[in-house]
């Protein structure tokens, strides 16, 4: 016998069913789409796990859960190319329960040659294991080799990162304005541009600005310590610019900075080359070089998190600051900080302790 597809059946079944027995393997499975193309597809599937005997037999099908999860609002924005992959290694007929860390390795190799360990698990394993944990399955799985990328980190010491300030501000003193904000709240740029961050988000007389779209998803009000407090407050007038200059809008031209119309975006950038090279020039006139990879806007977080890590303890006091979700996130600053036992190597003996020894002065008690 031959599988068969049964077409739904409203209101008792929205979808495709995959029916029958195939090799003696029986199947009753939902295809969980009213596409008979997309059911067709998943059909075909199935009967090519069964020739190769990898047919989980039972159970939802990790399409089928994915797309429960998507529908409750989970993160779809790489599923995608996984629920879509039709290739040898293919998981989208398996059951939820049957797929390994094998099975995400062949996966992520397959939809992502070249790409980089953190890429495969950005994009492949993070994604498989929500929607396997949104199922019931709580198993752990092991990432990729590499997938937290390098934990060194550059960051600016304080006289580089005034310097660099300064030259910001000579450049415009938005974009200096919008340093300021990277350096001493650590946001990601993206957070700060984004069309949901706007003037009536930001509240001086609380010092706090409110971020309504954030990397994680959720919404965070974020503390400015009272150097930003001022500086937006000293932030002057957008200057009107006579033609249309790349970069620099002429929205409310002459109109203070803080009188603006509440729904505008707080600042006027957009994320892009522009941006990228008024920072560059920033970065050379104040004589400041940091590796390529080292020298975006990111600087600016690493650096509020070298400075603050000293402040707040340990990994998981950067993580009660709301910038990191996880304290996992954040033990790639750890290196910054020297342990009381290595500073103990200012005891060690050097020639001027060893002279001091032998003309009787004080020696170091063992």
């Amino acid at each position: 016998m031959s599988l068969t597809l049964r077409p739904p059946r409203p209101p008792k079944s929205a979808s495709y069913e995959v029916r029958g027995t195939y090799l003696g393997q029986t199947v009753e499975r939902s295809t969980r789409t009213a596409d008979r193309r997309l059911a067709l597809k998943i059909k075909k599937q199935i009967e090519r796990e069964i020739e190769a005997g990898t047919f989980a037999g039972g159970g939802t099908s990790f399409l089928e859960m994915a797309i429960a999860y998507m529908k409750a609002g989970g993160e779809r924005k790489f599923l995608g190319p996984i629920i879509n992959h039709a290739g040898e290694y293919a998981i989208r007929s398996k059951a939820i329960g049957s797929i390994s860390h094998t099975d995400l390795a062949h996966l992520a190799g397959a939809l992502y040659p070249k790409a980089t360990a953190q890429t495969h698990n950005r994009q492949v394993y993070s994604p498989v294991i929500a929607v396997l944990h949104f199922g019931g399955v709580e198993r752990k799985f092991k990432r990729p080799k590499g997938w937290r990328g390098k934990k060194a980190k550059s960051s600016l010491e304080p006289g580089q990162a005034f310097s660099l300030l300064d030259a910001a501000e000579a450049i415009d003193a938005e974009f200096g304005l919008l340093c300021y904000t990277c350096l001493y709240t650590g946001r990601r740029i993206g957070e700060l541009l984004n069309d949901e961050t706007r003037l009536c988000n930001l509240n001086l007389r609380r010092g706090t600005l409110y971020l309504r779209d954030t990397k994680n998803g959720e919404a965070v009000t974020v503390h400015l310590p009272p150097i930003l407090i001022e500086k937006f407050k000293a932030m002057p007038p957008r200057p009107y610019r006579p033609g249309k200059i790349k970069g620099r809008s002429q929205d409310s031209a002459g109109v203070p900075f803080l009188e603006r119309d509440p729904d505008q975006r707080l600042f006027r950038f957009h994320q892009g080359g522009y941006l990228r090279n008024l920072l560059a020039e920033a970065m050379r006139n104040a004589g400041l070089s940091f590796p390529r990879r080292e020298r975006g806007f990111h600087l600016f977080c690493h650096t509020y998190a070298t400075w603050m890590l000293p402040l707040v303890g340990d990994n998981y006091g950067l993580a009660r600051t709301g910038r990191w979700k996880d304290p996992r996130s954040a033990e790639g600053y750890l290196h910054t900080k020297v342990s009381a036992e290595a500073q103990r190597a200012d005891l060690l003996p050097t020639p001027a302790t060893e002279i001091r020894g032998k003309s009787g002065g004080e020696k170091l008690s063992s």
